[in-house]
């Protein structure tokens, strides 16, 4: 399946690894803050990166500003985003991959991107329930 003009390049490397796999685009830090102490980006992406494993889907953990952690390049990849916010990068992304036919799951507990990027997720996460699954 080939990818449209409007799908960034980080995430059709993400499409080219799942295989055919559902991809799960996890919003970084909304899910960091759903538990205090909020959990560190190493640990955060470890922990998708092990859900994706156990779900069979490929995640897409995405940040707002840099990040030095790392997804393993097989269950999992990391995008930090820059000039736009993690929100509108996801919400774009959603778009391209439903006009793919692409599923795909989506992870955050901020209502307002679930209302903008959900309605075509073939689930939706919270946050606290994504960290109580990948512990």
């Amino acid at each position: 399946m080939g990818t449209s003009d409007h799908t960034d390049e980080r995430l059709s490397e993400a499409l080219t690894q799942r295989g055919d796999r559902a991809l799960a685009l996890v919003d970084g830090r909304n899910v960091q803050r759903s538990r205090w102490p909020n959990v560190p980006d190493a640990d955060m992406v470890r922990r998708a990166c092990e859900w994706a494993e156990q779900e069979g889907v490929h995640a897409v953990v995405v940040f707002d500003g840099n990040t030095d952690a790392q997804g393993d390049g097989v269950t999992c990849t990391v995008v930090p985003v820059r000039g736009e916010t993690a929100d509108e990068w996801i919400i774009r992304q959603t778009a391209a991959l439903h006009r793919l036919g692409v599923p795909f799951v989506l992870v955050t507990s901020d209502r307002e991107l679930r209302r903008l990027a959900g309605s075509n997720a073939t689930r939706i996460i919270g946050g606290g329930s994504f960290l109580a699954l990948a512990p």
